[in-house]
């Protein structure tokens, strides 16, 4: 018993031993103290962004706020309303396949890669 709980310990600390690795302190994790920017840039750059009045960490920034849309909202009505079809095709069991291999493949030429030779031996 007393051989078993020594075998046991000795492969527990043999499996740590061989997880453990070197600290790397210029590797992937160092920190460079020599900064690009002058001091006064930085306080600058702070200043901005204090007049600014938006803070993107604060749990009430509303990215929405000043969003203004383009389109109507009857124009974006007709647009789901045209797409839906298409995308409960696509959303469906076969994802898909269906409805793509029933469409109609678009001829635009400049999209082709592949074709027949047009001397074809």
């Amino acid at each position: 018993m007393k051989a078993s709980r020594l075998a046991f310990a000795i492969l527990s600390f043999a499996a740590f031993a061989a997880h453990a690795d070197d600290a790397d302190l210029s590797g992937q994790f160092a920190h460079s103290a020599a900064g690009t920017q002058t001091r006064a840039q930085v306080e600058a750059q702070l200043t901005e962004y204090r007049q600014a009045g938006v803070n993107p960490w604060s749990t009430s920034y509303n990215p929405l706020k000043s969003f203004k849309s383009e389109r109507s909202r009857a124009q974006v009505q007709a647009d789901y309303i045209a797409s839906r079809d298409a995308v409960s095709a696509m959303a469906a069991e076969d994802s898909g396949s269906a409805y793509l291999a029933a469409r109609k493949p678009a001829t635009d030429a400049s999209h082709q890669l592949a074709g027949q030779p047009v001397n074809a031996q």
